[in-house]
């Protein structure tokens, strides 16, 4: 029997995981991390999410605990988030909050404290394979999360637990039902989650930083049309630009901000998206560095695509090419490394270019 300290986030999936635990016969107590001191009607920050949490714990006889990260949530995530959306680049605040929060912060916490493991109610799977750990997608294609783990390093992956990543989401909800747990038929949280619904993202921006107006041209540098907010826009998006309607359907193919005080958005066609190779920097890996032949995804649900990775150079940046064009991926996303039975997750990194 294990002593557990299980991240419980107000969902189904952290309530089945927490009941999974119990069932098992560690030893488990709950925490609810309070993140976001602002306020919040979505996500895993809402007010109502630490109540559900709370009851669940209730309802499985183990204790529960909030801890406040806010300033280190603040620190890592909202801060870089609007930084990102000012320099031009898209980050991925989900991605940075299991980083430095749920495999750094909650990890460090669990340890002074005495647990043995942090438990998630995370979509993927770790197993021990040849003496060391994998990071292996979770069972249900449709939820798998293996992507937004992909930092995880050997010594993360063997004190990580997640009890449901070899389930389907209708069988963790199935469970929830059966012993009556509150949150059975909560729906998944989708949005980012310190961004209110009523809200948006345009006005959490203009809140904290001057948003600018850019002028629109197309590939020859012809004007026109204009945004109101440079921030708001990033590469591949096709909608919300203003443009006039029943001309040729156009792509943000780049957003250029060489003249922060004038910066341009460029539009194109479809074609004017496809690249054949990316540039990745701040690559985490879940065991050694690899090189050569991988499968790449980049986005949580994207389509695996054959690539070959190389590098580093002297930045220490890696070059992924795909084995065919692929959109141009919006710089400060993420590109996943997975083995080439696309089931492991070798590492990943940020985009750059």
């Amino acid at each position: 029997m294990s002593l557990v300290l299980v991240g419980m986030s107000g969902g189904v999936d952290s309530s089945v995981a927490a009941a999974v635990l119990v069932d098992a016969g560690h030893e488990v107590v709950g925490v609810t991390m309070r993140l976001w001191g602002g306020d919040a009607d979505t996500g895993c920050c809402s007010v109502s999410d630490v109540d559900d949490a709370r009851r669940v714990a209730d309802q499985l006889g183990i204790d529960h605990v909030v801890f406040n990260f806010s300033d280190d949530f603040e620190k890592h995530v909202v801060t870089p988030y609007v930084d990102g959306h000012r320099a031009g680049i898209t980050p991925n605040p989900c991605i940075e909050c299991n980083r430095h929060l749920k495999f750094e912060r909650l990890a460090e916490r669990a340890h002074l404290l005495g647990f043995d493991a942090v438990a998630t109610g995370h979509h993927a799977q770790i197993e021990r394979r040849n003496d060391r750990w994998a990071l292996r997608r979770g069972a249900d294609p449709a939820k798998d999360q293996s992507y937004v783990l992909h930092m995880a390093d050997q010594a993360t992956l063997a004190r990580t637990l997640l009890p449901i990543g070899a389930m389907h989401k209708d069988e963790v909800r199935a469970i929830a039902r059966e012993i009556g747990l509150r949150t059975a038929g909560k729906p998944d949280s989708q949005d980012v989650c310190f961004i209110r619904s009523d809200e948006g993202r345009a006005r959490f921006l203009g809140d904290r930083i001057p948003l600018r107006a850019a002028a629109v041209v197309d590939t020859d540098g012809v004007d026109i049309g204009r945004v109101e907010s440079v921030e708001t826009v990033t590469i591949g998006q096709r909608r919300g630009l203003g443009l006039p309607g029943g001309g040729p359907v156009r792509y943000v193919v780049d957003v250029d901000h060489a003249d922060p005080d004038r910066p341009v958005v460029v539009v194109g066609a479809h074609d004017h998206l496809l690249r054949d190779a990316m540039t990745v920097g701040s690559m985490s890996w879940t065991d050694a560095p690899v090189s050569g032949d991988v499968l790449v995804q980049v986005s949580a649900h994207g389509e695996p695509m054959a690539a070959t990775i190389d590098g580093p150079d002297a930045s220490g940046r890696y070059t992924v090419t795909t084995a065919r064009p692929h959109r141009r991926v919006a710089p400060g996303q993420s590109a996943v490394l997975y083995d080439l039975a696309d089931d492991c997750v070798l590492g990943g990194g940020i985009v750059v270019d």
